[in-house]
């Protein structure tokens, strides 16, 4: 054998014992298994408008993150359940879901019943869940919740920023409508305590359920006391209804939408009744209003772009959805699960310390407060011209 032969032979035993030590060592190649997302939505029943945004908003940013590289070869796998609006329905879901080991985490929607009756599950499972639902008892306290976090604004701090706007505005004396389910029990007794404290007199609360297609008998019942404003804390499609319900029954007082009231940007057949109103919500709803001046920003600016692009309008709830597969993603990567196992634990710890400038906007996430979006995500709205628009 010639010099170079041997020399090659030699070189090549060598590569080779390297690469089966190497192997023997346990080294494991590059994981490229895809992490894989249940998501448990209202897609039929009375919460179906929200449900089929958020799976809409969920499948944009799984396209996005796919294509975007940022996954090192790994892709986002949905898998979408109908809960039918229902919180028995919800449960059988979020229980398959959860004794499925190749799941790495479970994204909740808007029924704040469905989500809270999931906690026990999840906690027992030890698998992550992210809630686009606003109740508090979600996601508190924390140290009893390890594996569920939310994502949608929080009752007190829209309670405060109403506070401020209606005593910017003078007023004195208020009437509201709220819904029936948990979120709007909290927020009726965080604003009542809120309007308190800035001498604000709330004087008659009605109710609404999210089946309800007619208000009007709440909304006049309401309008008889005379008030200077209204305050909907409700669900988009009955904050709308009452909208119409109040200027049919002349009322004159100004209307304020919750954040929970936050719908189309487009107000359509409510947007004369609407004209003027008040809402409080994120900056993202009307990020085209908004000069684009950091990158957070021009990110909110491309979603709304993209989302109004593919699906002809723009839904506000939509960043939320996104951000939480945004969350849920990153912390996929940064956690040990080995290939086709998520480490579901470490996706919960990672979960637990995340700090993102979102979509939505500031979230921050800690061991003692996991419902992550911050106040400063909030601003002011304006119905004016058929559409929302920032405030000023």
């Amino acid at each position: 054998m010639s010099p170079i032969r041997s020399a090659t032979a030699a070189l090549t035993s060598a590569v080779l014992a390297a690469t089966l030590t190497a192997c023997q060592l346990g080294t494991e190649e590059r994981d490229t298994s895809p992490i894989i997302v249940a998501a448990d939505l209202e897609l039929s029943g009375p919460g179906a408008p929200l449900g089929k945004t958020y799976r809409r908003a969920l499948e944009l940013k799984a396209e996005q993150l796919n294509s975007s590289g940022a996954l090192n070869g790994r892709q986002i796998e949905l898998r979408v359940k109908d809960n039918r609006s229902d919180v028995s329905e919800s449960l059988r879901n979020v229980t398959d879901f959860s004794t499925d080991p190749q799941v790495s985490a479970i994204v909740m929607g808007g029924c704040n019943e469905c989500a809270m009756g999931a906690v026990e599950t999840v906690n027992g499972q030890q698998v992550p869940m992210v809630a686009l639902a606003g109740a508090d008892a979600i996601a508190t306290p924390a140290t009893e919740r390890r594996y569920v976090f939310k994502l949608a604004p929080n009752a007190p701090d829209s309670a405060e920023a109403l506070a401020v706007e209606l005593r910017r505005n003078k007023i004195d004396e208020v009437a509201v409508l709220r819904g029936d389910d948990a979120y709007g029990k909290e927020g009726l007794a965080v604003l009542e305590a809120t309007l308190d404290k800035a001498d604000i007199e709330v004087q008659d609360v009605k109710t609404v359920r999210a089946t309800d297609t007619d208000v009007s008998s709440q909304i006049t019942a309401l309008a008889e006391y005379e008030p200077e404003a209204l305050v909907l804390w409700a669900p988009a499609e009955q904050a709308g209804l009452a909208a119409v319900a109040a200027r049919e029954a002349d009322f004159e007082g100004a209307l304020y939408f919750d954040a929970s009231a936050a719908g189309e940007l487009f107000l359509g057949t409510t947007a004369q009744a609407a004209e003027n109103a008040t809402m409080v919500f994120t900056q993202t709803m009307v990020i085209d209003d908004v000069i684009a001046t950091t990158p957070a920003k021009a990110a909110r600016r491309q979603w709304f772009q993209d989302y109004t692009a593919r699906f002809g309008g723009y839904h506000g709830s939509s960043s939320f959805a996104a951000d939480a597969l945004q969350l849920i993603a990153d912390a996929a990567m940064r956690s040990a699960g080995s290939a086709g196992e998520p480490d579901r634990e470490g996706i919960r710890n990672v979960l637990e310390t995340s700090q993102l400038d979102g979509l939505s906007g500031p979230i921050r996430l800690t061991p003692d407060n996991h419902s992550g979006l911050m106040p400063q995500a909030l601003t002011t709205l304006v119905a004016r011209n058929g559409r929302w628009h920032l405030a000023g």
